[in-house]
């Protein structure tokens, strides 16, 4: 059988050169660029004779070494350019191999040198994204990640570009060079970057700065590039989000992080009024002095966390990419929809703002300075950051809601991690092998793989966590460091022994399901609990942090415990404990996994009106909500309960909850835990619209008066960041009023709907309104989202959240909407964010484009047409199709016949990355392959 990936851990070994330097002079032209490049190596232990570089759709115009004649040849299959020299290179010899060579940017292969959105009259803008192999698309090299090296970069490009733009310092101030061209050279050689750390943009943008100060008075600048004719004050707004988020990993992270917390907060407040006295001029200048001699003195008292080593920081705005940011020593390019507080942006992307911007900036740190071995420790990079960016987030808008929204992103039904580690098309953290490097970015990477770094810090106690990844970032400054080598000093700084846990949670794919019996002694006043892994077939038991309490029954804990868990079987004995009225399993998710455990409608509903743990008053909730989901689905005639209405009612009611929580703690997915109905999407649509329609109808009017309520609140708070946070969760509570009365769909609630969408003040409260309106039953839905689609066409941010939930919609005639929106000249199959945003909302709308005929017809058409043009975007939705084997029988013969179709019209040269995940899926999908062979013959997938 072929490979099913390109890629796999043997085909990284050491390489056989160490890189010391690139000088290179890019000479950019509208449609080629041609780079000059020399690289210094230096021979190892043992002599060579022939050297590869990474080179991939470049011209060659020259190779030579100075130092020793050679020949080259340029394999262009195997993008490798093979240098021979004429006579062995001996051992410890440094060599310069120079290169001149042309590369051409591109409007849709996203790596490497691309046309990013041009202004209009101006040069076409240029952009570069290198993660992971990108670099050898620019110039001949080592495309490694361990080729950790120095830069000097030269830009020599058209005077019209506002900025030009690579890592590093500027050495050489821009100026004129003749014939309408600049130049500016940068030298990066404090941090040595990795090539996949590479940025280099020519282009024309609005530049706005601020400068950055630390408590003891070191200065660098902060700068945003965004497009021209940008708003100044929302500009300052996305400057100062960046300037709070590194100031925050300064003053909160680092090996003391959990110590002097007080102090650490007088320091934030004394930086925050010292930037207030620095904007009032010569008026407050004895108070500034004052104020930065009193933060020098505060800031030797405690030991801070990352401190930037760079002159400036950039913020650079990228209109087309696959990828949300790209951190790049001192540069990092974030989508431009998401790089400044637009009003036109929703909460949620204004949560992802915040979270991007501190993620890519603690990746100078965990990745530039410090950087995995090989694309397989591209999960440490980002599990690490995603820890850090969770603490950030946390830090805003409380450990509560920040960590509902995580476990609510591991729950969710289709997208969701739990649901995604499940599929046929299922990675582990670690994978056997790849196709693209992009294939490592994933919910794995991002959600599961941070999931295991928090059970780490469960165990260790996040004051020895903290220390260790200290230890970690300072052993392996300026260099690389493999997946064990982390675990190392995690099991140093510990003393406990990790990595045989480890190799289970980061070579293995699902996850644990806990079956948990307990048991109670009145006599001895003893509780007694028995957990058991359930192990899927051919998988080994996962060892996990077990977090449990018992809770009485007004809500509070008589007794809680940590363990760790060891076994496929094991037992926890409480002594000496009065009879606990419920269970509190898995404390604030402690562990990857889901709790299977008995318990009674009302222990249920007792818990999730009092657990002080709030995780479990959802899952409490949740766990309520698959019952009646369950009942609704084995009698289409019951009725929702009274009981659960009735709790669902003063759940929304209890303000303090909504507070702490938002509204997200009302969740209620489409899915239920039990396989047999799991992938009945149409069904379970059909029956949470039962549950909510029977809450609205039951309390429409107290919905009606919280509703009001809430519209009425102005959200206040110190900051600009605290108003936001207030906002936020007062608008999901509106909202969720809002779509709990859009069930009734009335002319009444049609008539709100639709004041709502013509007078809000936000973007959240007009695409909940308009997503709303779509889906209603009111006669003039069609001229009304024509009627938004004129205004959503004006604004590439409003643009994108329209057509998420053009694809998104429930309503019969999606694929019609779909066609529709596709054919408007607005709509633009070579840019990143309408495919993701139409497409993969319409993939992931598995109700409507799997369980009908239109819908599986849209999508044989979209994935072929959009593999030629994004590969990664296009492997992102064949996600959707990871659980045919589980789907009702009726299901199974159309969509396997849909993918073989895929595979008829791909070329698995062109589009490797979709053609083998399609096979791979077809492969962990037995039942369905069968029942289409039986009737259709062999399908082929050597």
């Amino acid at each position: 059988m072929k490979r099913i990936y390109k890629y796999y851990p043997e085909d990284f070994g050491e390489l056989s050169v160490k890189v010391i330097h690139m000088d290179l002079v890019f000479d950019v032209f509208d449609d080629h660029t041609k780079v000059t490049s020399d690289l210094k190596l230096q021979t190892l232990d043992k002599p060579i004779n022939e050297l590869e570089l990474n080179c991939k759709k470049l011209e060659i115009l020259s190779v030579s070494c100075k130092e020793y004649d050679i020949d080259h040849e340029y394999r262009i299959k195997d993008d490798i350019l093979l240098i021979k020299f004429k006579e062995n290179v001996p051992e410890n010899t440094e060599i310069v191999i120079s290169t001149e060579t042309v590369c051409r940017p591109t409007d849709n292969i996203l790596e490497g040198l691309y046309y990013d959105e041009t202004p209009a009259g101006a040069p076409p803008q240029q952009i570069t994204q290198c993660q992971q192999w990108g670099f050898q698309r620019i110039v001949p090299c080592i495309d490694d990640m361990t080729a950790k090296c120095t830069y000097t970069t030269t830009i020599i490009a058209d005077e019209r570009y506002t900025n030009l733009i690579t890592n590093g310092d500027i050495i050489t101030e821009r100026h004129s060079v003749g014939n309408g061209r600049d130049m500016i050279v940068y030298d990066n050689s404090v941090t040595p970057m990795a090539t996949y750390l590479f940025f280099l943009g020519v282009g024309t943008y609005d530049t706005f700065k601020k400068e950055f100060e630390y408590p003891d008075g070191h200065t660098f600048d902060l700068e945003l590039l965004v497009p021209p004719g940008s708003d100044a004050v929302i500009a300052g707004k996305s400057l100062d989000i960046l300037y709070d988020s590194i100031m925050w990993i300064y003053l909160f992270t680092g090996p003391e992080q959990y110590e002097q917390i007080e102090k650490r907060n007088e320091i934030m407040d004394l930086v925050k009024q010292r930037d207030i006295l620095k904007n009032e001029g010569e008026n407050a200048s004895e108070k500034l002095e004052n104020i930065r001699e009193e933060l020098k003195k505060a800031v030797e008292s405690i030991k801070p966390g990352y401190k930037y080593t760079g002159t400036a920081y950039r913020e650079i705005g990228m209109q087309n990419s696959n990828f949300g940011g790209m951190e790049n020593v001192g540069n990092t390019t974030i989508s431009t929809n998401r790089i400044m507080p637009f009003p036109q942006m929703t909460d949620t992307a204004f949560e992802y703002l915040m979270r991007v911007k501190v993620h890519e900036f603690y990746h100078n740190l965990n990745g530039s300075e410090v950087t995995g071995w090989s694309p397989f420790e591209i999960w440490l990079n980002e599990a690490v950051t995603v820890h850090i960016e969770r603490m950030y987030h946390e830090y805003h808008f409380g450990n509560e809601y920040s960590r509902l929204g995580e476990v609510l992103t591991l729950l969710a039904p289709g997208s969701g991690t739990f649901a995604l580690d499940r599929g046929a098309a299922s990675m582990p953290i670690i994978p056997d092998g790849f196709n693209d490097p992009d294939d490592l970015i994933s919910s794995v990477t991002y959600v599961k793989a941070p999931e295991f770094v928090n059970m780490l810090q469960t165990m260790m106690g996040k004051e020895t966590f903290v220390k260790a990844l200290d230890s970690y970032h300072s052993k392996f400054k300026h260099s690389n460091a493999t997946s064990w080598e982390w675990l190392d000093e995690m099991e140093k700084a510990s003393g406990m022994d990790i990595k045989d846990m480890a190799n289970i949670w980061l070579k293995q794919t699902q996850f644990p399901m806990l079956h948990v019996d307990s048991s109670y002694n009145e006599d001895e006043r003893k509780c007694t609990l028995s957990f058991k892994q359930e192990v899927p077939e051919g998988k080994s038991f996962w060892e996990l942090p077990i977090c449990v309490a018992l809770v009485n029954e007004k809500g509070n804990d008589i007794a809680e415990v940590m363990e760790r868990m060891t076994a496929e079987k094991q037992e926890i004995i409480i002594d000496n404990v009065d009879k606990p009225a419920f269970l509190s399993l898995n404390r604030n998710y402690s562990f990857f996994g889901k709790i299977v455990h008995d318990a009674t409608i009302d222990e249920l509903i007792l818990q999730a009106k009092t657990d002080s743990d709030l995780i479990n008053r959802y899952l409490a909730f949740y766990r309520i909500i698959d019952s009646e989901k369950m009942k609704l689905i084995k009698d289409s005639n019951a009725l929702p309960s009274e009981k659960f209405t009735g709790l669902f009612h003063e759940l929304i009611m209890d303000l303090d909850l909504m507070e702490r929580a938002g509204a997200q703690f009302l969740t209620i997915f489409e899915s239920v835990e039990e396989d047999q109905f799991s992938h009945s999407y149409q069904l379970l649509y059909e029956v949470k619209q039962k549950l909510l329609k029977a809450i609205a109808s039951r309390h429409e009017e107290s919905l009606m008066s919280l509703y009001e309520t809430c519209n009425a609140r102005i959200a206040d708070g110190s900051d600009y960041l605290e108003e936001q946070v207030h906002a936020i969760k007062c608008r999901q509570l509106k909202n969720k009023c809002l779509s709990l009365l859009s069930t009734l769909d009335t002319p009444v609630i049609h008539e709100i709907i639709k004041k709502q969408f013509e007078t809000a003040q936000n973007a959240t409260d007009k695409l909940t309104a308009f997503s709303l309106y779509l889906d209603s039953s009111a006669s003039d839905k069609i001229e009304f989202m024509q009627d938004y689609q004129k205004e959503a066409e004006k604004n590439p941010v409003s643009w994108e959240a329209y057509l998420r939930v053009i694809g998104g919609s429930s309503g019969d005639d999606v694929t019609d909407l779909v066609r529709q929106v596709e054919k408007s000249e607005t709509f633009r199959i070579e840019q990143a964010n309408d495919q993701r945003a139409l497409f993969a909302s319409f993939a992931f709308n598995r109700k409507k484009s799997l369980q009908t005929e239109k819908g599986r017809e849209l999508l044989s058409e979209i994935i072929p047409k959009l593999a030629t043009v994004n590969e990664y975007n296009t492997v992102t939705i064949l996600n959707v199709l990871a659980n045919i084997d589980r789907m009702e029988e009726e299901y199974h013969v159309p969509l396997v016949e849909m993918m073989h179709g895929f595979l008829n019209k791909l070329d698995p040269e062109n589009s490797p990355s979709v053609y083998n995940r399609i096979r791979k899926i077809l492969l962990n999908t037995p039942d369905a392959v069968a029942k289409y062979e039986e009737l259709n013959g062999k399908i082929d997938l050597n």
